[in-house]
């Protein structure tokens, strides 16, 4: 029994591992097609490896375009709608699970419709009112309709549900208030799904492209997703811009999870529900 276990250990680990080899592949031939030059893609080589190493195309995204503006504005929008999201969750989640008021079981049902409902199916009311609001090709257009965020507040939610009533009670009687209740005792402990729910915003605000291609045409106010339409050629695609570009917008979002992974796992393993 011992050595079959032992067996089907192996076969699952090796099972495990040629998924891995998969999913890493097409970023591994991202990161090779930028090393490679524009005619050594076209051409057709099936060559994994480039044949002559270069950074031509790194140079020609640094250097031709104004690729750090659109980093510092993929970078501004997506840090203040993790921060928002994170504090409207939370702050929602808490007053869900831990307080009474009428119309609770409704309005929570309505704020959990919302994530059935796919963003295209909005999209026209939401440029309409961006529009209204004088907000085209201004960056507060990509992050107002990104300040709270549904799924967020139903995992808040489910968290908080499981912390003590006791323990709350207990600090209101030693004079704590609401504010100090939520960042002295909520705060610490939900800290493993902020941190999860942290990465998952800050990767979708960050590879947002949909909606900034249609918000924004100013230049100046692009983001990095939209960088691989500005090196796209009005006849040729420039391959090895295109893959280099990916490289560098995907950089800060392997930096993010490597930095927050622990949490990032110990928030998926916590789910709090019930």
């Amino acid at each position: 029994m011992h050595r079959r276990n032992r067996w089907f250990d192996g076969i699952v680990m090796l099972v495990l591992i040629a998924a891995g080899c998969l999913m890493l592949l097409p970023y591994l031939w991202m990161v090779l097609s930028s090393l490679k030059s524009n005619i050594e893609i076209v051409s057709g080589s099936h060559a994994l490896l480039p044949q002559h190493p270069s950074l031509e195309g790194y140079r020609t995204v640094l250097e031709d375009a104004p690729f750090g503006r659109w980093f510092l504005n993929s970078a501004m929008t997506s840090v203040v709608i993790t921060a928002a999201t994170l504090f409207t969750s939370a702050l929602a989640g808490y007053i869900f699970a831990k307080h009474q008021f009428k119309g609770q079981k409704l309005l929570f049902i309505l704020i959990l419709a919302t994530m059935m409902i796919p963003f295209q199916v909005v999209m026209i009311p939401t440029y309409l009112i961006t529009a209204k609001l004088g907000l085209v090709n201004h960056l507060l257009a990509i992050i107002l309709p990104n300040l709270v965020s549904s799924y967020g507040v139903f995992l808040a939610k489910q968290f908080i549900e499981d912390i003590p009533q006791d323990l709350l009670d207990a600090a209101r009687i030693d004079g704590a208030g609401e504010l100090r209740l939520m960042v002295r005792i909520i705060a610490p402990l939900i800290l493993p799904m902020l941190s999860a729910l942290g990465i998952f915003t800050f990767m979708n605000a960050w590879n947002n492209y949909l909606w900034p291609l249609i918000i924004l045409n100013d230049e100046s106010k692009m983001t990095v997703p939209l960088a691989l339409v500005y090196f796209n050629g009005t006849h040729m695609v420039n391959y090895n811009v295109v893959m280099s570009a990916a490289v560098l917008i995907t950089l800060p979002v392997i930096a993010v999870f490597l930095i927050f992974q622990k949490q990032f796992i110990k928030g998926l393993t916590m789910t709090g529900m019930k």
